[in-house]
């Protein structure tokens, strides 16, 4: 159930028996030769619509843009500052959280926004639990989940990619798009691993890693590939919605 698609009733009337709701948040940024520049949207819109099917959870609008100062040394990318994203999540999540939504699981794309969303959560739990006692308080809980990161995506992507994975334009991010996204499929040769290692602002990273990449060759990306690494994903974000949603 997408947010956007429903009327306030049908918003209310799923409010009556629900009070949870998931919340997709990517990135628009460099993906290196053959990534889209929104993948980290893409995707997480995708299994985060996904998941809520599965669990007959409502379903946010996607946040697309995230904290990717680090890729603006690439053509296209876009980022919002920290500071920013704070404020965005804080508005989105007290908005809902009027209405009556209590449990925001946010399907998360980008490892650039996970300190950021971090802090955002912490804002705003800060400012319920400095409210005045007796205080009218919503009982928000959030939870951050990175889509890559359950138990068995890195098994998966070791046995699809080896040691060809890396942390940045990733053949298995990249095969997802694929898998959604066939007809925006880029086809490049034969790639060598790209060099790993740390960053710190955008021109760094683009001294350090003048492709975009960062470990990885996704010149192994296919749409195969990116089917088996979204339907396991899915299903373990789908256990973990609903152990989230049923803690006291």
């Amino acid at each position: 159930m997408l947010l956007h698609h429903q009327t306030w009733g049908e918003v209310e009337r799923y409010l009556g028996g629900a009070s949870g709701i998931v919340m997709p948040i990517g990135s628009t940024e460099q993906h290196g030769p053959n990534g889209l520049i929104g993948t980290d949207a893409i995707t997480a819109e995708a299994i985060g619509r996904a998941v809520g099917e599965a669990v007959g959870a409502m379903v946010g609008p996607t946040i697309g843009v995230g904290m990717a100062q680090h890729h603006m040394a690439f053509t296209g990318s876009m980022t919002l500052r920290p500071s920013t994203l704070i404020a965005v999540i804080d508005d989105y999540v007290t908005s809902l959280a009027r209405h009556g939504f209590r449990r925001f699981y946010f399907v998360n794309g980008h490892g650039g926004n996970i300190a950021t969303v971090g802090a955002a959560f912490n804002e705003i739990y800060a400012r319920l639990s400095l409210a005045e006692p007796g205080a009218n308080r919503p009982d928000v809980r959030c939870k951050l989940a990175n889509w890559w990161q359950g138990d068995g995506i890195p098994k998966l992507s070791k046995e699809l990619f080896g040691d060809k994975e890396g942390s940045h334009a990733t053949p298995s991010e990249v095969s997802v798009t694929q898998f959604l996204h066939p007809e925006t499929i880029k086809p490049v040769g034969p790639m060598t691993v790209a060099p790993k290692g740390g960053f710190h602002d955008a021109a760094d990273y683009r001294r350090r890693f003048p492709d975009g990449r960062i470990g990885s060759d996704p010149s192994l990306a296919s749409p195969a590939a990116g089917k088996r690494v979204f339907d396991r994903a899915v299903a373990e974000l789908v256990e973990d919605y609903r152990k989230f949603i049923a803690e006291p």
